[in-house]
């Protein structure tokens, strides 16, 4: 059986807001797998599991550029909020999105090994990362980029330096900039309903069945009639469907106006989206945070549950 420290139900509860008892039941079940236990989590708390997943720890910004039907977004990361205003830091990460829209690096270490300036013989970016690191005296990284080109017109927006969004489309730029604007605020997955990708409906779909599950045992426990099976599988289902319209652009209502649907909005422009592509600073990064008050209510917690 895998061991359940302190420190991990805290981390669980900090990206869920479940009951710290809550959290550590869950490790326990999931045998300490972090993801594991917070789908059980939603599964067991619905939406209370889920309100503060979203929270990104890591730092860093997102930087575009866009000329001549061509773009490029980039993310570079670092260690603190501090330094990511930083105006060298900034002016680094504004010159690395140049590069890749100009330069067409393969990788991030293409990326760095190309020169800072037009000058060739000049510093690479690697060499400006590197002098930045000494004279700031934080670690600084590329994290990833993205280059646009020939699949249409192209409108970026950016949301401060933490969230960036850029939209491939035909049609018109107030429209096409309007929805970059609205993927940042509602972060939809896919264009379409039958675009989002297979795995993250069959999770959404296990959480469903789960929810289903527990619910049938709760009426069990309290002597009622569970519902019949074609009832929990239409329930199911329809959990799914509400899913799929949540994260799907066409059918999320838009932000500007949420009278319409963005298909709606986009038919009325007569605009087409090709495609969109969201980044978010630090999204997926685990950062480490030493939270010792934290770890110390967690002990007592685990203390009192042990000797109950």
């Amino acid at each position: 059986m895998a061991t359940i420290t302190a420190s991990m139900v805290a981390e669980l509860r900090a990206k869920t807001d479940a009951p710290m008892m809550e959290c550590k039941k869950a490790l326990t079940e999931a045998e300490g797998n972090m993801e594991k236990a917070e789908e059980l989590l939603r599964i067991k708390l619905g939406n209370k599991a889920g309100k503060a997943s979203s929270r990104i720890t890591a730092e860093g910004v997102v930087a575009a550029y866009v000329e001549n039907g061509v773009g490029a977004m980039v993310e570079i990361n670092c260690e603190t909020d501090f330094v990511s205003k930083n105006d060298s830091f900034l002016t680094f990460a504004n010159a690395a999105a140049k590069l890749v829209a100009e330069r067409d690096p393969a990788d991030v270490a293409a990326l760095g090994a190309l020169p800072y300036e037009q000058d060739s013989f000049g510093p690479t970016l690697e060499d400006v990362r590197k002098g930045l690191i000494g004279k700031i005296g934080e670690n600084m990284s590329f994290r990833r980029f993205k280059r646009f080109a020939g699949n249409g017109k192209l409108a970026s927006y950016l949301h401060g330096t933490r969230i960036g969004v850029m939209v491939e489309f035909e049609g018109d730029d107030t429209a096409a900039k309007d929805v970059a604007m609205h993927v940042a605020a509602m972060k939809p997955v896919a264009i379409a309903s039958s675009d989002v990708p297979a795995e993250l409906i069959e999770k959404e779909r296990a959480v469903a069945a789960g929810k289903a599950e527990e619910d049938r045992k709760a009426a069990e426990a309290a002597g009622k009639q569970p519902q019949p099976a074609d009832i929990v599988a239409k329930r199911i289902e329809g959990g799914v469907q509400k899913y799929l319209k949540e994260v799907s652009l066409h059918n999320q209502a838009f932000v500007k106006n949420d009278k319409q649907t963005v298909e709606q909005m986009l038919k009325a422009a007569n605009t087409t989206i090709k495609s969109f592509t969201l980044y978010v600073v630090g999204e997926g990064i685990e950062k480490k945070v030493d939270d010792f008050a934290a770890e110390v209510a967690a002990q007592v917690a685990a203390a009192k549950a042990a000797a109950a």
